[in-house]
C-alpha cells in the first residue's frame, strides 16, 4: 500500500473532535437552567396556590366551635407564618448543605442513616403524586363552579391537564415556567390587589354564597385548636420543592436557589396573613358552594370583571399548581437511582436535560390515582400534606444534627431553630394521622412502607449484583479466544451478502445458517449458495414447521463452548419511515430475545437502510 494510501486510511478513522470546555457545557445546558422568577413559576405554584384552601380548612374546623371561635383564625395564621418562616430558612440551608438536590431525603441520608433516609424518601414521592391529583382536580373544580357545563366531566379536564403538564415537562423545566410565569402572576397580582383593596374597605362590596348552617356545636378545647393548626398547615405544602429541584437552577445555583425560597417565604407569608386580617375585618364565614378565598375576593371587588379574573387565576394556578412535583419528584428519583434504590434506568437524563422516566411515571401514578377517586378533591384531601410534613420533620432533626456535628458559628441558634420547626411539623403530623385516619390518611400509612420496601429490594438487589460482578476489586486479564460468526440466513440476496462482508470482517471462522422444512428445499437453499461462491459454508438444518429460531438456538448451543467466542449477526431492515417499522424485522428481533435469554452468546444487529 502506498504511503499516501496509508495517509488516507488514518484520517478516515481519525476520531471526531468534542468540545468539552466549561463553554461547551454552558451552552449545551442553556436555555434549560431557571433563575429565581422561573424558578418561582416551575416550583412553587403548589406552595403559592395553598392560599386557595389552606386558610379555608382552618377556618372550616374552627367553625365548628361557632363563629365566636374565629377569633382564633389570626393568631393560628400568624403561627402557621411563623413555622413557615422557619422552614424557609431551613430549607435555605438544607439547599446549601446539598446543592445535588433532594432535601429532605439528603439531608435524612446524611445525618439520620439509612431507615430514616427512605422514610423521607417515600413521603416525598407520595407527597409529590398527591400533589399532582390534588392541584389537577381542585382546578377542574374551579372551572366546572365557572362553567357548569364542565362539572359532570371533572376526570377528563383533570386528565386533560395531566397530558398538557406531560408533554412540556418533556421538552424542559424552563419551557413549563415559560407557559406558567403568566398565570402565576396574574394570581400573585390578584391577591395582592385583593388584600390592598379589602383592607381599604369597611365592610364587604358584595356577599356570595348561600348560607351554611352550622353542624353540632364543639367546645374550643385544645384538640380542636390543634386540628386547626393541622388544617391550616396545608397552607405551607410546598416550599420544599425548590430544595428538591437545584440541579435545575442556573448558576451560581445554590444562591439562586436560595433567593428563590426567600421570595416564595416572603409572597406566601404577606398572602397568608394579609388575607387573614381581611377575612376577620369582613367577618368572613365559610358559606355554602364558594371558597372562603371568593368571599374575600366579592367582598373587595364585587361581582365585576375583576372578581371573575381573580377567580379564573385561581382555577388556574390550581391547576398548575401540578408542575411544582414534575420539576421535583424526577430530581429526587436520579437521586435514588443513583443511591441504587431505584431502577437506574430514573437517572438517565434526555437530550435537554430532564429526567424523562421519572416524568413519565409520576404522570402515570398520579393519572391512576386520579382515575380511582373520580378526579373528586374530598376524597384526596385526608391523603395531603402527612408525606410532606413528615419530610419537614426528618429535614428539621437532620439538621439539628448537622449543626451538632459541625459546631460552626452560632450553631446552637441554628439548631434550636430548626428543633422548634421539628416539633411543630410533628405535631402537625400526629393531629392529622389522629384525625384523619379513618378518612383515607390510611392510605399514605401503608403506601410509605410499601415504597421503603422498595427502595430496600431494589438497593439489596444491586448490591446482589455488585458482588457478583466483584465490583471494587481487580479482574483478571483478559485472554483472546477464537471468534466464530453465525449468520442466520434463508435466501441469496442484498442483505445476506453485507451480512457474509460484515462476518468475515469480524472472527476467523464464519458459517450461515439456514433452515428448510423438508429434504428438498434444504438441496435448493444448498444449490443456491453453492452457485454464489462466496467461500463461506452454510448448515441447512431440517425442521418441518420451520422454525428458524427453534432451530438457530438449537445450534448455537451445540456449537457453545469456553475456548470460542460466539457471535450471531442478526441483519435487520430499517425502513425510511417509522411507520413502516410493522412490515419488517418481527422474527429478527423475537431469535435476538430468545438468544439473549437462554445462551451467552454475542449478539450483534447489522442494520440494512431501505431507500424509496
Amino acid at each position: 500500500m502506498s504511503v499516501g494510501g496509508r495517509r488516507s486510511r488514518h484520517r478516515a478513522f481519525r476520531p471526531v473532535q468534542r468540545d468539552s470546555s466549561p463553554r461547551a457545557g454552558k451552552h449545551a445546558e442553556e436555555g434549560h437552567e431557571l433563575g429565581v422568577t422561573t424558578g418561582l413559576a416551575a416550583l412553587s405554584l403548589d406552595a403559592i396556590s395553598s392560599v386557595a384552601y389552606g386558610p379555608q380548612a382552618m377556618m372550616v374546623v374552627l367553625v365548628t366551635a361557632g363563629a365566636g371561635a374565629l377569633s382564633g383564625f389570626v393568631p393560628l395564621t400568624l403561627v402557621i407564618t411563623a413555622m413557615l418562616v422557619l422552614l424557609v430558612v431551613s430549607y435555605t440551608q438544607v439547599i446549601a448543605a446539598h446543592p445535588e438536590g433532594g432535601g429532605a431525603y439528603s439531608v435524612s441520608k446524611a445525618n439520620l442513616g439509612h431507615w430514616p433516609s427512605l422514610l423521607a424518601a417515600a413521603s416525598v414521592v407520595v407527597d409529590y403524586v398527591l400533589t399532582v391529583a390534588v392541584s389537577l382536580a381542585a382546578g377542574a373544580a374551579s372551572l366546572g363552579s365557572a362553567f357548569p357545563s364542565l362539572a359532570n366531566h371533572l376526570l377528563l379536564v383533570s386528565l386533560g391537564g395531566l397530558v398538557l403538564l406531560t408533554a412540556v415537562n418533556m421538552f424542559g423545566i424552563t419551557e413549563s415556567a415559560r407557559l406558567l410565569m403568566a398565570p402565576t402572576a396574574i394570581f400573585i397580582v390578584s391577591i395582592f390587589a385583593t388584600i390592598v383593596v379589602g383592607a381599604l374597605r369597611s365592610h364587604p362590596l358584595a356577599q356570595i354564597g348561600s348560607y351554611a348552617p352550622p353542624g353540632p356545636a364543639k367546645a374550643l378545647g385544645i384538640l380542636l385548636i390543634l386540628k386547626a393548626f393541622a388544617a391550616g398547615c396545608s397552607a405551607v405544602t410546598g416550599v420544599e420543592a425548590i430544595s428538591n429541584g437545584v440541579p435545575a437552577f442556573k448558576q451560581p445555583r445554590v444562591k439562586t436557589a436560595q433567593r428563590t425560597e426567600v421570595a416564595l417565604g416572603v409572597l406566601l407569608g404577606v398572602m397568608l396573613v394579609g388575607l387573614a386580617l381581611v377575612a376577620k375585618a369582613h367577618n368572613i364565614l365559610p358559606r355554602n358552594n364558594v371558597t372562603v378565598l371568593a368571599e374575600i375576593q366579592a367582598g373587595a371587588f364585587g361581582k365585576g370583571w375583576e372578581f371573575y379574573v381573580s377567580n379564573l387565576s385561581v382555577a388556574a394556578v390550581l391547576g398548575l399548581a401540578a408542575n411544582t412535583s414534575f420539576g421535583g419528584l424526577p430530581v429526587l428519583m436520579s437521586l435514588l437511582a443513583r443511591d441504587h434504590r431505584l431502577p437506574h434506568v430514573f437517572y438517565l437524563r434526555a437530550e435537554r436535560p430532564v429526567y424523562r422516566i421519572g416524568i413519565v411515571v409520576l404522570a402515570i401514578l398520579s393519572g391512576v390515582l386520579l382515575w380511582a377517586v373520580g378526579a373528586e378533591t374530598n376524597s384526596l384531601i385526608p391523603l395531603f400534606t402527612i408525606g410532606v410534613f413528615v419530610g419537614f420533620t426528618l429535614s428539621q432533626v437532620g439538621l439539628v444534627l448537622h449543626w451538632r456535628k459541625e459546631r460552626s458559628a452560632r450553631w446552637r441558634l441554628r439548631a434550636a431553630l430548626n428543633g422548634t420547626g421539628a416539633v411543630m411539623t410533628a405535631i402537625a403530623v400526629m393531629v392529622f394521622l389522629g384525625t384523619k385516619f379513618l378518612e383515607g390518611a390510611w392510605v399514605v400509612v401503608i403506601a410509605v412502607p410499601v415504597l421503603m420496601l422498595l427502595f430496600t429490594w431494589t438497593e439489596r438487589y444491586y448490591d446482589h449484583v455488585a458482588r457478583e460482578l466483584k465490583l471494587g476489586k481487580t479482574p483478571p486479564p483478559p485472554r483472546k479466544r477464537e471468534s466464530v460468526v453465525i449468520v442466520p440466513t434463508s435466501t441469496v440476496n442484498l442483505l445476506t451478502q453485507k451480512a457474509v462482508s460484515a462476518a468475515v470482517s469480524l472472527g476467523e471462522t464464519v458459517v450461515a445458517v439456514a433452515v428448510g422444512g423438508d429434504e428438498e428445499e434444504c438441496e435448493r437453499i444448498k444449490r443456491e449458495w453453492d452457485e454464489w461462491t462466496c467461500g463461506v459454508p452454510i448448515e441447512v438444518l431440517l425442521d418441518r414447521q420451520r422454525s428458524l429460531i427453534r432451530s438457530v438456538v438449537r445450534y448455537v448451543k451445540s456449537v457453545e463452548n469456553e475456548d470460542a467466542a460466539i457471535v450471531v449477526l442478526i441483519p435487520e431492515l430499517v425502513p425510511r419511515k417509522r411507520r413502516h417499522e410493522i412490515f419488517h424485522n418481527q422474527r429478527a428481533r423475537l431469535l435476538a430475545a430468545v438468544l439473549k435469554a437462554r445462551t451467552d452468546v454475542i449478539i450483534a444487529i447489522l442494520p440494512f437502510h431501505l431507500h424509496d
